[in-house]
Formats: structure tokens, C-alpha cells, sequence
């Protein structure tokens, strides 16, 4: 009888040890998460191209080489540069390159380092599969939020309105989810015209907001925000509450 408690303890204790290696191989093994959502790429350009008013460039980040798409932007190999993380899509077929990336990231504005730019909306490629732009969205029938403006008229009076609340209703035509801590809109409602019809919001809140999405906008206006790092801003609404209709 002892024997049997003796060899059943030895067994036992050998199927314990087997499942704490196991245990720790699984720890070991498990892959290290690269570019987490919110997070932003920076490096060194190897390789860049334009394309359609879109410039695509290949960074080294020290840790690896990547592809990244956006708006144009004056580039040469050595310049370093930095990017929201955006979209990432695997096996892109860029029609208008005729060339097939493996792994690219589409990104709504490209930095570069000691440069001083005005950052606005820019769509993606025509290429992007997922992209939606403000030509197919209705516009019509957004109703002018009680007690606020439309966005052509907090432009024309920015300067009285500079560090005032305002309220106003449009669609989404843009949003990204954590870029320096806050989630970021661009925003229209049919009125103004180029440079004048483009709203960014800022918001802390834990919405998520589609394309397309009527949305109704609460915030202060900011006139000429410089956030460094060639972020800035003609206007802006800052913290704003965001309810989607």
C-alpha cells in the first residue's frame, strides 16, 4: 500500500512539473504585440513614391521596415518622419503602382521631423478598399442644431467665437480612435466650400462614430492651434461632446 501512495505522489508530481514547463514555453513563446492600436510609427524613410496626389513611403523603425500611405508630402530618403498608425492591410494592390504590398499602413497625414505644416481632411487612395469619401455622402437634410450654427458660419466667425462654446450637427466623414490620447472627427454638413467645410473634433469620450454618421457636436473652438510636431490647426473643437443621431 505505501508503494502504491509512494509511486501515485511521484506521478503526480511529475504531471505537475510537466504542466508548469508547459505553462512557461507558452509564456515564452507568446508572440510580443507590435503597433498596438492608438499607437503612432516613426523612423527613417528607405523608399518613397507618389502616386495620384498620395505619397507612399517605407520606413525603418529600427525594429523593422514598413509601408505607409497618406496625403502628399514632400519626401527624401534619410528624412525622419512620424505617423498615426491608421489602417493596416495586408496583401494591397495598388492599381495606379502596379505593385503589390504586403503589408501597408494607411495613414490620414505623414510628419516630418522640424517641419511646420497645417494639418486638414485628407482622403485615402482610391485603391483603399474601405475608403468612403465625402462625395458619397448625403448631405442633405441635416437640420441646423437648435441654438448653434453650421459649419460655414463658425468659419466666417471664428475670431468672435475663438475660446466660446459652439454646438453644431453633420456627418462624419473621418474618424480615428486614439491619436495622442483622443479620438479625432473630421466633420461636414453640406455648407461651405473648400477650406471653409471641414470641421475637426476632438472628444475624450468612448464613442465610436462610422463614416456616415449624423453626429451632433458640442465643444470650444480653438482658433490657430499649434499642438507642435507640425499639428495645427486653422480651427478646432477641443473636448467636445459627441452624440451620434
Amino acid at each position: 500500500m505505501k508503494k502504491f501512495i509512494i509511486l501515485s505522489l511521484s506521478v503526480l508530481l511529475t504531471m505537475t512539473v510537466g504542466c508548469n514547463d508547459e505553462k512557461t514555453k507558452s509564456v515564452e513563446q507568446a508572440p510580443t504585440e507590435i503597433n498596438q492600436p492608438g499607437a503612432s510609427l516613426s523612423g527613417t524613410v528607405t523608399e518613397t513614391m507618389d502616386a495620384s496626389g498620395y505619397t507612399y513611403v517605407q520606413i525603418d523603425t529600427g525594429s523593422e521596415k514598413i509601408w505607409a500611405a497618406g496625403p502628399r508630402t514632400a519626401l527624401k530618403v534619410g528624412d525622419e518622419v512620424s505617423m498615426p498608425q491608421g489602417s493596416p492591410i495586408q496583401n494591397f494592390q495598388s492599381k495606379t503602382l502596379n505593385r503589390e504590398f504586403e503589408m501597408i499602413y494607411f495613414v490620414s497625414l505623414i510628419i516630418v521631423a522640424g517641419a511646420d505644416q497645417t494639418i486638414g481632411s485628407a482622403d485615402m487612395p482610391a485603391d483603399h478598399p474601405s475608403t468612403i469619401s465625402p462625395e458619397q455622402i448625403d448631405f442633405s437634410g441635416i437640420e441646423k442644431a437648435v441654438d448653434g450654427h453650421t459649419i460655414a458660419e463658425i468659419y466666417a466667425g471664428k475670431a468672435d467665437l475663438n475660446g466660446k462654446p459652439v454646438m453644431f450637427r453633420g456627418k462624419a466623414v473621418k474618424f480615428t480612435k486614439q491619436i495622442m490620447g483622443k479620438n479625432w472627427l473630421h466633420v461636414q454638413d453640406g455648407s461651405g466650400s473648400q477650406g471653409t467645410n471641414d470641421l475637426t473634433v476632438t472628444t475624450d469620450a468612448d464613442v465610436m462614430v462610422k463614416v456616415g454618421d449624423t453626429v451632433l457636436i458640442s465643444g470650444t473652438l480653438t482658433a490657430d492651434k499649434d499642438f507642435g510636431s507640425g499639428y495645427r490647426y486653422d480651427i478646432i473643437i477641443e473636448d467636445a461632446k459627441v452624440s451620434v443621431e
